[in-house]
């Protein structure tokens, strides 16, 4: 390895902005389930299929409509 590199001619990242950050979240079991089903049906990792799913939401702000019954 060397002991110094050149960096002046580097360029940025342009998937920086992508960058995932794993936090924790409760999800009931239910949930979780029916994006594993989905995961089997489409061969995408079932919490790919969540974070697409969440994106869309937010892309498209999508907003939340709760009714208690």
């Amino acid at each position: 390895m060397k002991e110094e590199y050149d960096f002046s001619n580097a360029k940025k990242n342009p998937y920086a902005k992508k960058l995932k950050k794993q936090i924790t979240i409760n999800i009931d079991t239910d949930t979780i389930e029916y994006f594993k089903k989905q995961s089997d049906i489409s061969g995408i990792p079932y919490q790919t299929l969540i974070n697409l799913y969440l994106t869309d939401c937010a892309i498209n702000n999508k907003q939340l409509q709760i009714s208690w019954q």
